[in-house]
């Protein structure tokens, strides 16, 4: 007869399994009494971990930034009337310059603007950044009063800038957002949805509160007020709509304004024309 012969490396591979099998249910023990361990230490002592927990919360809720925008803190608005701006006829146009888009302006791109047939002189987006500039830092947004700002370009795109962003102080870091912004439609926080900027859909009154007034602003109106006594006179149940030009010459043409009025007797820029309207809510509202 002919002796049976196990397969070779059974034996060892069968061992293998073994000492797996028992490293496993040591693994498994070891596990079970790390769980028992934890409980107890959360019976005896339950207010660490409920500290740490709000640790890693406060930490989680202070990482709402955008990038290349922090988000500026403001406060909640509590009265239901506020002010919305807009700004027209912004001169914020994308083209392919070499072999990049770029946001034409009349400093960098003045060749490039005469080879096409162009003035110069119409592409300052520099106004804008200026203008949004003097919304957002004003104490009116800061308390929370500011409701929404629209811009819309000299090509009819318009987009909506949230109160609490804050826009970058340099031009060049504002060259790029716009220039993402136009081409992507939005700018969203990091690691949350909430869409800082966004383009949406005209006309721009789908958005105003249905108890608005909208007033523009031209250096040609026959209407010369004090804007104190202009904005005092409002109710106090009435959205202030503010409509103002953000191109370097000219005057805005829309059909949603309610009254034009002019505050000096001298050309304003937007920047400056802004200022003035912020500070005159200020005083109403008593904003310090």
């Amino acid at each position: 007869m002919v002796r049976a012969y196990a397969i070779k490396g059974m034996k060892r591979k069968n061992r293998g399994e073994k000492y797996d099998k028992e490293e496993q249910e040591h693994n498994e023990q070891a596990g079970e009494a790390e769980k028992e361990r934890a409980k107890r230490v959360a019976i005896e002592k339950p207010t660490e971990e409920v500290e740490v927990k709000e640790e890693e919360e406060g930490a989680e809720a202070g990482t709402d930034e955008l990038v290349g925008i922090p988000i500026a803190p403001s406060e909640k608005m509590n009265n239901t009337n506020g002010v919305i701006f807009v700004l027209e006829k912004a001169s914020l146009e994308v083209a392919k310059v070499g072999k990049s888009f770029q946001l034409l302006n009349s400093d960098d791109h003045a060749n490039f603007l005469r080879k096409n047939n162009k003035n110069p002189a119409d592409y300052r987006p520099d106004i804008t950044h200026q203008a949004l500039l003097s919304i957002l830092d004003s104490p009116v947004n800061k308390a929370g009063r500011l409701q929404a700002v629209y811009v819309r370009t000299e090509k009819g795109v318009l987009f909506e800038v949230k109160p609490h962003v804050r826009i970058p102080r340099t031009y060049k870091r504002f060259s790029g957002i716009m220039l993402q912004l136009l081409q992507k439609l939005n700018i969203t926080a990091v690691g949350k949805r909430e869409k800082l900027l966004r383009v949406i859909k005209n006309p721009v009154t789908n958005y105003f509160p249905v108890n608005s007034r909208k007033i523009g602003f031209s250096y040609s109106s026959d209407k010369l007020v004090k804007m104190r006594k202009y904005v005092d006179a409002v109710g106090d149940d009435v959205n202030l709509v503010f409509v103002v030009g953000a191109m370097a010459h000219g005057k805005i043409e829309v059909d949603y304004i309610d009254d034009f009025i002019a505050i000096s007797g001298y050309p304003l820029s937007a920047a400056m024309c802004i200022a003035r309207i912020t500070e005159a809510l200020a005083d109403k509202w008593s904003i310090l």
